[in-house]
């Protein structure tokens, strides 16, 4: 039993021995409470496959609430994003749960704090309030109003919801130690004025809860039993233990903190990712560069990457840098695995295979994936004209370089050998075309004279190829740690996190692609299609990662 109970990370190990000690009657119930005012990130993926696996791996049940008690900010834009997202991820939730669900409740069970003499409506500014607090080396000072009645705090919170009062001039604050080393128990806000119509509850409401008030007594309602936040809400621990001590709410839903992802060459905060939306940096919250979940999907990251990079990197206590290149590993495993192959070409130079018959065009066959048979085959065409990549032809190669040169024969993938007979250029002395043979002996790539040719290239037939853009993403920034040195973030851009190439020449089968189908471009990386931006007469296709990582070798970064 003891080795069962030491399994997995501390989290599991928390949850383990309650369940064997049969706290909460033996239940696992946790929740993942966004705010509807922006959209996830790759951070929030930690939280969302910690909380739904836990509650799954123990036969619990994990609640998906959005905290909507600001609706000043929140959007149903974002309410649809989340739903959706978290559906992605490969988790169900049921039917969403609301904080403004318990308005009414949270509402009475601030009553019972004024009534019990722990909360008084305050009349201080918000300037005052925060110099009344103190510092993290000085006590804070009593509001002048926190010794009045509970009969005047019940009719000035009365009449604070009914809207007699403009923003600013009176909060409901918990009555508890202004002396507390711990600022968060020095008389916190619970409710302010906000004249703001909400989303779901219209113009009911123009005092609205604060996040540790409302965040606690809705874990309690639902019956939360493990509380899993983020490790910044250690310190609020306290307040939240306090209130559910302090009021007549059904449990006492415990809360635990770990440590928040934190990943090389990106940022994670909303604030910064919103200031490089407003700046025009990025093309908007799901630009692929972003570590925003919608723009990693428009990318091509599958959820299966995302749940392993999660549960590869694990749950601690303790703050750390990712590295980035792990994310881009889990998701290189999956695509090797389960991506259908396909043959594009980027940069096309055009080659004239001068002993094809003219009128003729066959039909070739090659696999949708090498190392699986039961993917099945797929057919592509070919012709006297086809397109090659310009890097895979070289005027004056070197000795190891085994591709297209003068007099040098190659194979192209699933067809012939073909032999470079001329170069032909412009005026300008720049290569437009090749002219080439090909063996007619060679289909399918082998010689039956056995001869052995070392160089595989791909290409299309551009009689039969899908004109294409296809956008190059890269990493949005150039040093692993935007801020290094108090820096501001937006000064260490890589101009390079994007490079668009128009009239690229793809395998025709491509035109069927479906939305968020990833393929590997064979030798070239994996694309998927760009849902947004494309169209059925201008495709578009999103490079999602390189084959292999070859950042460091191309910034000279240490990695």
């Amino acid at each position: 039993m003891e080795e069962t109970i030491n399994r997995g990370h501390f989290i599991e190990t928390i949850i383990r021995q309650d369940v064997a000690t049969n706290k909460n009657d033996g239940r696992v119930a946790t929740r993942f409470p966004p705010e509807p005012n922006g959209y996830l990130h790759i951070g929030h993926a930690k939280s969302i496959c910690l909380n739904f696996n836990m509650a799954q791996k123990f036969f619990g049940l994990c609640n998906l609430r959005f905290d909507d008690s600001n609706p000043a900010k929140e959007k149903q834009i974002y309410i649809d994003s989340i739903e959706s997202t978290v559906h992605w991820l490969g988790f169900d939730y049921g039917s969403a749960l609301f904080a403004s669900d318990y308005f009414d409740q949270l509402y009475a069970f601030a009553k019972e704090l004024i009534e019990k003499g722990l909360a008084y409506v305050c009349s201080l500014p918000a300037e005052e309030i925060r110099a009344y607090r103190g510092t993290l080396t000085e006590p804070g000072k009593n509001s002048p109003f926190r010794d009045r009645s509970a009969a005047e705090n019940l009719d000035l919170f009365s009449r604070m919801k009914n809207g007699e009062f403009e923003e600013g001039t009176h909060t409901l604050r918990a009555k508890i130690d202004m002396a507390s080393p711990n600022i968060n128990l020095r008389d916190p806000v619970i409710y302010r004025i906000k004249k703001a119509p909400h989303p779901r509850t219209g113009d009911k409401w123009c005092i609205y809860p604060m996040y540790d008030f409302t965040h606690c007594v809705s874990d309690a309602l639902e019956g939360i039993t493990h509380s899993l936040c983020s490790l910044e809400f250690e310190d609020h621990r306290p307040l939240y233990d306090w209130y559910l001590d302090n009021l007549s709410v059904p449990c006492h839903p415990q809360q635990i903190e770990f440590a928040r992802m934190n990943i090389n060459y990106t940022v994670l905060s909303k604030r910064k990712l919103q200031l490089l939306v407003d700046q025009g940096h990025v093309a908007g919250w799901d630009d692929p560069r972003l570590p925003t979940l919608e723009g990693m999907r428009r990318r091509g990251y599958t959820p299966s990457a995302i749940r392993k990079f999660c549960d590869t990197i694990g749950v601690s206590k303790k703050e750390s840098r990712i590295d980035v290149g792990l994310l881009e590993s889990c998701l290189r495993e999956d695509l090797n695995e389960n991506a259908p192959r396909a043959m594009g070409v980027l940069r096309p130079l055009k080659v004239i295979i001068e002993n094809y018959p003219e009128d003729k065009t066959e039909t070739l066959t090659s696999m949708v994936h090498p190392q699986k048979p039961e993917m099945g085959t797929r057919e592509i065409t070919f012709s006297k004209e086809i397109y090659v990549e310009q890097d895979d032809f070289m005027e004056d190669p070197p000795k190891k370089f085994f591709r297209l040169g003068p007099g040098r024969e190659v194979r192209l993938r699933s067809a012939y050998l073909v032999t470079c007979k001329q170069v032909v250029k412009d005026d300008q002395g720049h290569v437009t075309s090749l002219i080439c043979t090909y063996d007619p002996a060679t289909k399918g790539g082998n010689a039956p004279d056995g001869r052995k040719v070392k160089g595989t290239i791909h290409w299309v037939d551009a009689g039969n190829c899908l004109s294409a853009r296809v956008n190059l993403y890269d990493r949005l920034f150039m040093d692993e740690d935007p801020e290094k040195g108090g820096q501001d973030f937006t000064q260490n851009l890589n101009p390079a996190s994007l490079e668009i190439l128009n009239d690229c020449k793809l395998e025709k089968n491509l035109a069927h692609a479906r939305p968020e189908q990833v393929f590997q471009f064979e030798r070239l990386g994996y694309f998927c299609l760009d849902v947004k931006d494309s169209t059925s007469s201008a495709p578009v296709f999103n490079r999602t990662v390189t084959l292999r990582d070859t950042w460091a070798k191309v910034t000279g970064k240490q990695r």
